[in-house]
């Protein structure tokens, strides 16, 4: 995973890219308290885990992607036992 600090509030996270659609994301810090979406969205009383995603570091990532800083990465599945 690559670290990644977003673009408008600084927030960092650890990003990976398994395909163009698929980007896992693992916060560093609790979300509600370093991200302005998702303190906006604890303050309606809506829990960090039912905020999709903020824009603004989707932005941040999709700009990281395009630049190369995060790779695409490919990984495989195990392979399955033979039959026995």
């Amino acid at each position: 995973m690559q670290p990644v600090k977003c673009g408008a509030c600084d927030t960092r996270v650890l990003v990976a890219k398994y395909s163009e659609i698929h980007t896992s994301v693992q916060w560093l810090s609790e979300a509600e308290e370093t991200c302005p979406e998702f303190a906006a969205a604890a303050g309606e009383g809506r829990p960090s885990a039912f905020v999709p995603s903020c824009p603004r570091l989707r932005e941040t990532i999709g700009a990281a992607t395009r630049d190369g800083l995060i790779p695409e990465s490919r990984f495989s599945e195990p392979a399955p036992l033979p039959a026995q």
